[in-house]
């Protein structure tokens, strides 16, 4: 072949490869272990820790009316980051009860002491055992954070959790811990057809009994498994009281605070829910308005 030629190839295919390589993510030589949280992403069939930079986190004063909840995941952390026994936690419930806002604040509270949290999607569960062999050997202790966990029944990304939280033939990774959201107590949807007894059900189910034990049997995995619930009225106000306070609005009289709390109702009442997400949304048009009004 023509030198020139072939070092013209040569160097077609080197540039060729440069940019293949710009395309590809990072590899686990190049994590950023310095940050505290983690999101696992998926490009070109490839799966990547990224730091977050500046991960949304929650202050631990600012979640109220759970007390019971809080203290309990807050203590299995501890002891987790002190390298003592600690449970997988499952936390499930009314949606804006601050379930996934709790796990947040355990990194805040717990990160100056190793803790780190990686955040997987529903859609990458498939690659939790892979992650586990990236971080197992790590100093740091991670909480795999999961939320609004749910499948369908055709899923098989609950298998891959099912390895982890039971471990494999690897052993457990003891610097990890499942924490996992969920507004569906049993994580797999439950029909009619499971509950035939001595029957066979229309979808030749033979062993309809089973299949009731498979889907319970993926939550009792979870060592700590904790129920949210819909907020009472008063707790709802307090709550709504506190987030105005952070925002900066202050009741002017009586009047004006009685006038607060009856549209604060009333925003439950068109939201549906009486929750701690429902009460920092109308804290921020409440508080925003007032503030625009005085300009």
């Amino acid at each position: 072949m023509n030198p020139e030629l072939l070092n013209h190839t040569l160097t077609q295919l080197s540039d060729t490869l440069a940019r293949a390589n710009l395309l590809l993510p990072s590899t686990a030589q190049d994590v950023d272990w310095s940050a505290h949280a983690y999101l696992w992403q998926v490009r070109h069939g490839r799966g990547f820790l990224e730091g977050l930079k500046d991960p949304r986190l929650q202050n631990l004063d600012e979640l109220q009316s759970i007390d019971r909840q809080k203290n309990a995941v807050l203590q299995n952390t501890l002891q987790f980051i002190h390298k003592l026994p600690a449970n997988h936690v499952l936390l499930t419930g009314a949606r804006g009860t601050g379930k996934s806002s709790l796990v947040r604040a355990c990194l805040a509270e717990y990160a100056a002491q190793g803790l780190r949290v990686i955040e997987v999607e529903k859609d990458h569960l498939g690659d939790l055992p892979q992650i586990v062999d990236l971080i197992r050997h790590r100093p740091e202790r991670f909480i795999v954070f999961c939320d609004d966990l749910a499948f369908e029944a055709q899923d098989s990304g609950y298998k891959s959790l099912k390895t982890v939280l039971d471990g494999s033939f690897n052993g457990y990774a003891e610097n990890v811990l499942v924490y996992a959201t969920s507004n569906r107590r049993h994580l797999l949807p439950e029909y009619d057809s499971d509950n035939v007894g001595y029957s066979h059900p229309s979808d030749s189910e033979l062993h309809p009994s089973e299949t009731v034990e498979e889907k319970i049997a993926l939550s009792e995995r979870f060592g700590l498994w904790l129920s949210f619930y819909p907020f009472k009225q008063n707790d709802y106000l307090s709550i709504v009281d506190a987030a105005l306070s952070r925002f900066g609005w202050v009741a002017s009289s009586d009047d004006d605070a009685a006038d607060m709390r009856a549209a604060a109702l009333q925003f439950t009442l068109e939201r549906g829910s009486r929750s701690a997400r429902v009460a920092q949304h109308f804290a921020r048009q409440w508080a925003g308005a007032a503030a625009l009004a005085k300009t």
